[in-house]
Protein backbone atom coordinates (compact mmCIF):
# COMPACT_ATOMS: atom_id res chain seq x y z
CA UNK A 1 0.00 0.00 0.00
CA UNK A 2 1.35 3.43 -0.93
CA UNK A 3 1.86 5.79 1.97
CA UNK A 4 -0.84 8.41 1.43
CA UNK A 5 -0.38 10.53 4.54
CA UNK A 6 3.05 11.56 3.41
CA UNK A 7 6.11 9.42 3.75
CA UNK A 8 7.66 11.79 6.28
CA UNK A 9 4.69 11.70 8.67
CA UNK A 10 4.33 7.93 8.41
CA UNK A 11 8.05 7.36 8.91
CA UNK A 12 8.17 9.69 11.91
CA UNK A 13 5.19 7.99 13.57
CA UNK A 14 6.69 4.54 13.06
CA UNK A 15 10.07 5.73 14.34
CA UNK A 16 8.48 6.96 17.58
CA UNK A 17 6.56 3.69 18.01
CA UNK A 18 9.75 1.69 17.47
CA UNK A 19 11.39 3.69 20.29
CA UNK A 20 8.80 2.68 22.92
CA UNK A 21 10.46 0.16 25.26
CA UNK A 22 8.88 -3.12 26.32
CA UNK A 23 6.38 -2.72 29.13
CA UNK A 24 5.74 0.93 28.27
CA UNK A 25 3.09 2.66 26.15
CA UNK A 26 2.23 5.96 24.51
CA UNK A 27 -1.18 7.28 23.55
CA UNK A 28 -1.97 8.25 19.98
CA UNK A 29 -1.78 11.86 21.15
CA UNK A 30 1.60 11.26 22.82
CA UNK A 31 2.99 9.91 19.54
CA UNK A 32 1.61 12.90 17.63
CA UNK A 33 3.11 15.33 20.17
CA UNK A 34 6.48 13.57 19.95
CA UNK A 35 6.68 14.52 16.27
CA UNK A 36 5.39 18.04 16.82
CA UNK A 37 1.82 17.36 15.71
CA UNK A 38 -1.65 17.39 17.24
CA UNK A 39 -2.96 14.82 14.75
CA UNK A 40 -3.72 11.89 17.06
CA UNK A 41 -6.31 10.51 14.63
CA UNK A 42 -3.75 10.58 11.82
CA UNK A 43 -1.43 8.56 14.07
CA UNK A 44 -4.27 6.05 14.41
CA UNK A 45 -4.60 5.91 10.64
CA UNK A 46 -0.88 5.31 10.26
CA UNK A 47 -1.03 2.53 12.84
CA UNK A 48 -4.02 0.88 11.16
CA UNK A 49 -2.32 0.87 7.75
CA UNK A 50 1.37 0.44 8.58
CA UNK A 51 1.58 -0.54 12.25
CA UNK A 52 1.67 -4.31 11.89
CA UNK A 53 5.47 -4.30 11.57
CA UNK A 54 6.01 -2.38 14.82
CA UNK A 55 4.87 -2.92 18.42
CA UNK A 56 1.34 -1.64 17.72
CA UNK A 57 0.07 -2.72 21.15
CA UNK A 58 2.28 -0.06 22.75
CA UNK A 59 0.12 2.71 21.22
CA UNK A 60 -3.13 3.03 23.12
CA UNK A 61 -6.16 5.26 23.54
CA UNK A 62 -6.02 8.17 25.99
CA UNK A 63 -8.31 6.19 28.32
CA UNK A 64 -5.63 3.52 28.67
CA UNK A 65 -7.56 1.02 26.56
CA UNK A 66 -5.78 -0.89 23.78
CA UNK A 67 -6.63 -0.48 20.10
CA UNK A 68 -10.27 -1.31 19.31
CA UNK A 69 -10.85 -4.94 18.33
CA UNK A 70 -7.33 -5.93 19.40
CA UNK A 71 -7.87 -6.15 23.15
CA UNK A 72 -7.24 -9.88 23.58
CA UNK A 73 -4.11 -9.91 21.46
CA UNK A 74 -2.78 -6.76 23.12
CA UNK A 75 -3.34 -8.28 26.57
CA UNK A 76 -1.09 -11.19 25.59
CA UNK A 77 1.69 -8.74 24.78
CA UNK A 78 1.10 -6.70 27.95
CA UNK A 79 1.39 -9.84 30.05
CA UNK A 80 4.55 -10.97 28.22
CA UNK A 81 6.15 -7.54 28.66
CA UNK A 82 4.89 -6.98 32.23
CA UNK A 83 3.03 -3.83 31.22
CA UNK A 84 1.05 -2.56 34.23
CA UNK A 85 -2.71 -2.94 33.71
CA UNK A 86 -5.77 -2.15 35.83
CA UNK A 87 -8.91 -4.30 35.91
CA UNK A 88 -12.44 -3.09 36.56
CA UNK A 89 -15.58 -5.18 36.05
CA UNK A 90 -13.76 -7.65 33.83
CA UNK A 91 -12.34 -4.94 31.55
CA UNK A 92 -8.71 -3.90 31.58
CA UNK A 93 -6.78 -0.84 30.63
CA UNK A 94 -3.12 0.03 30.81
CA UNK A 95 -2.08 1.92 33.94
CA UNK A 96 -0.84 5.10 32.23
CA UNK A 97 0.59 6.53 35.44
CA UNK A 98 3.03 3.62 35.61
CA UNK A 99 3.48 2.65 31.95
CA UNK A 100 3.51 5.91 29.98
CA UNK A 101 6.68 6.44 27.97
CA UNK A 102 7.83 9.98 27.24
CA UNK A 103 9.70 10.14 23.95
CA UNK A 104 12.47 12.59 23.95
Amino acid sequence: MAQTLGDDFVSRVLEVVESIPEGRVMTYGDVAAAIGSRAARAVGTVMSHYGSDVAWWRVIRASGHPPVDHESRALEYYRAESTPVKWSNGVFRVDLAKARHHAG
